[in-house]
């Protein structure tokens, strides 16, 4: 391998692949990374645009990085699913609409002109962590993302879980309510994400502000504040009783489908990622989250996975997907000479 003032050879690029942005870095053997950008993704402009700012984000993420792109071993790309992985394939992914049965990886490999891998991005970010992250030394993990949905990536003895069909790992769509559940983006009742992604997070305390419930949350909005996980996090930690609940039950929730999976595939570890963790472990709040959900598993669990599975946060943040994607084109070209695509 080639040793660099910036990192240890071979290198890889990894992208993250958002419905609002792209993130893009390089990064080394060992995981390191050696550069990370962002760009808009202008996911309306329809994939041919998008795949221009994939290789706009590219460039700049290797032009940060030092290299050239004769250092660069293989691209992997993180993306929204539905999709086919093994055929390269977005099938109709919900936060990229209109990119219908579009052949993204060709057109990345094409366009930026080297060997690229295609992987689902909660599947990239639960790698990111398994590699580089809080979960570097086990070998089986789950990682939830919290956000506006909530994506899941499993790694069992160190291989990613991605299914027959490339939907392994949806368990954002597990139900947890079979008799009048809540609908989610899907359109499917009662599933975790229908509860405790972000978008019902707001509703249910808007549903709780129109009983008449007494809230500083309700203040905040008459004076102009924009519902949301962000706003109900600072009117619970400031004490507000409504936002304190809204936030517990997220977590019950939480506990709820994390029981599921410890059931049925007793990982080692469980990660809690995405943009809304409450604070995370930074918080007083984001810790009380993190409790919630153990409780809950102690209370629903067979009694040794619920005493042995680590439940924690995840550690690397927004850099998780990118970080992930270029592990996995480690894992896939990593023993293979570069090939550079003409």
């Amino acid at each position: 391998m080639a040793n660099s003032a910036s990192g240890q050879g071979p290198y890889y690029l990894g992208v993250d692949l958002g419905g609002t942005n792209i993130k893009a870095g390089v990064v080394d053997e060992n995981a390191q990374s050696l550069s990370n950008v962002s760009v808009p993704t202008e996911a309306d402009r329809g994939p041919d645009v998008g795949v221009e700012n994939i290789a706009r984000a590219s460039e700049l993420a290797l032009n940060e990085s030092g290299l050239a792109w004769s250092d660069i071993r293989g691209v992997g790309l993180g993306s929204p699913g539905t999709m086919d992985i093994p055929a390269g394939l977005l099938i109709d992914p919900p936060n990229l609409p209109g990119w219908v049965n579009f052949p993204i990886r060709e057109r990345v490999a094409e366009r930026i002109g080297i060997q690229t891998i295609l992987q689902n991005d909660a599947n990239a970010a639960a790698y990111g962590e398994y590699w580089a992250g809080a979960a570097r030394n086990v070998s089986s993990l789950v990682l939830w993302t919290l956000g506006t949905g909530i994506g899941c990536g499993i790694i069992l003895n160190e291989v990613i879980l991605e299914g027959a069909q490339s939907h392994g790992g949806e368990c954002g769509h597990i139900v947890i309510e079979m008799t009048n559940g809540r609908q989610c983006d899907t359109g499917q009742y009662g599933t975790l994400e229908a509860y405790a992604g972000a978008k019902n997070v707001i509703l249910r305390c808007q549903e709780a502000l129109d009983t008449g419930r007494p809230s500083t949350v309700r203040e905040r909005v008459a004076a102009g504040a924009e519902l949301t996980p962000l706003l109900i996090a600072e009117c619970a930690s400031a004490g507000d009783e409504l936002s304190e609940e809204i936030v517990m039950e997220t977590a019950r929730y939480m506990g709820v489908g994390t029981t599921t999976l410890i059931h049925t595939v007793n990982p080692e570890m469980v990660l809690i990622g995405g943009g809304m963790t409450f604070g995370g472990n930074a918080t007083p709040l984001g810790r009380r989250f993190l409790q919630e959900i153990r409780q809950e598993v102690i209370t629903r669990s067979f009694p040794i996975p619920a005493e042995r599975t680590i439940i924690e946060f995840a550690s690397l943040g927004s850099h998780a997907g990118y970080i992930g994607a270029a592990g996995c084109a480690r894992l896939k070209f990593g023993h293979q000479a570069r090939k550079q695509l003409s």
